[in-house]
């Protein structure tokens, strides 16, 4: 599963990770996360995180 980078902030998406304290389960693809979820760093919305290529 691909990786997202916050552009304000720099944060990195890692669904293996997910974002246990935005209860988002680990193994949760970026493209499952709900609409309103938001960059737990900065807040931005999910249209500010670009995938990274590894």
């Amino acid at each position: 599963m691909a990786k997202w980078q916050c552009i304000p902030c720099g944060y990195i998406y890692d669904p293996a990770k997910g974002d246990p304290d935005g209860g988002v389960e680990p193994g949760t693809p970026f493209e499952s996360l709900p609409e309103d979820w938001a960059c737990p760093v900065c807040g931005a919305s999910k249209d500010q995180f670009e995938k990274v290529e590894e």
